[in-house]
């Protein structure tokens, strides 16, 4: 079996994967937020976009221009199809948010859906938002969700064990939660179908590992970056997060000076 960059293999699978998510109610929730906290949001940088689904579904309010990018070319290469069959305007771009290499000045960026969790290290993340404030305008929004261990602990209920499939690709998933560690395992094992699904072609396998922050070690790496914290929201509401949200959102303001 082949191990895999992550989200290489699973590109081709990732809509049918996230099939359950709410993308249009989630850019409706990134919408609410920027309208409330900026006067006049209009050029918007995603890191961690997938395949694209946020992006375009916040572009049809119409008074964005959004460039939206991740380290995945096969995801890249997804999303560029969609924005092609919906004659999007949305610009797509492979990028590490690691390595952010944009010349571009933005009214505001966000990174959602657990991408965060992906840095394993305060250090990480605070050169993360060193990095965005950057290329974000003096007074803008750096806008990114987190699963906390209480998400964690309730999804490995429902995600260890799931399978699925699209067309010549199926995978299943096998998902663990290091309680101590705090490290949450998603191993995937994917298989590539004949054309009548009869035999398996060939298979591959990719392991994402998410370091799990509580909101007040996230909370704390922050406060040792120049960003203002302008609000943290539990679980897609406007009410303040605190250590029950299994998912919780910070709204930081770029601090620096023109």
């Amino acid at each position: 079996m082949d191990k895999k960059p992550i989200y290489t293999s699973l590109a081709p699978l990732y809509d049918r994967l996230m099939e359950d998510v709410d993308y249009e109610a989630w850019a409706d929730y990134i919408d609410e937020l920027l309208q409330l906290h900026h006067p006049d949001p209009e050029k918007i940088l995603e890191l961690a976009c997938g395949t694209g689904s946020i992006a375009l579904s916040l572009e049809e309010f119409g008074y964005y221009q959004i460039l939206a990018t991740d380290l995945s070319q096969e995801m890249i290469d997804v999303a560029s199809l969609k924005a092609k069959q919906q004659d999007s305007g949305v610009r797509f771009k492979t990028m590490s948010f690691q390595d952010i290499n944009v010349k571009e000045q933005f009214d505001a960026i966000y990174t959602v859906f657990d991408s965060i969790n992906y840095l394993h290290s305060g250090k990480e993340i605070i050169k993360l938002l060193k990095d965005c404030s950057e290329v974000l305008k003096p007074g803008s929004l750096f806008i990114f969700d987190f699963s906390t261990p209480k998400n964690s602990m309730e999804a490995v209920d429902y995600l260890n064990n799931e399978e699925a499939g699209s067309g010549a690709l199926r995978f299943f998933r096998t998902s663990t939660y290091d309680t101590k560690k705090q490290i949450h395992t998603n191993e995937f094992e994917i298989e590539q179908l004949s054309e009548d699904g009869s035999q398996v072609i060939h298979r591959f396998k990719e392991t994402h590992l998410q370091r799990v922050y509580s909101l007040d070690e996230m909370l704390s790496i922050v406060e040792q970056t120049s960003y203002h914290l302008v609000a943290s929201y539990g679980d897609f509401d406007l009410l303040e997060a605190d250590e029950n949200s299994s998912r919780v959102t910070l709204v930081l303001q770029c601090q620096k000076q023109r």
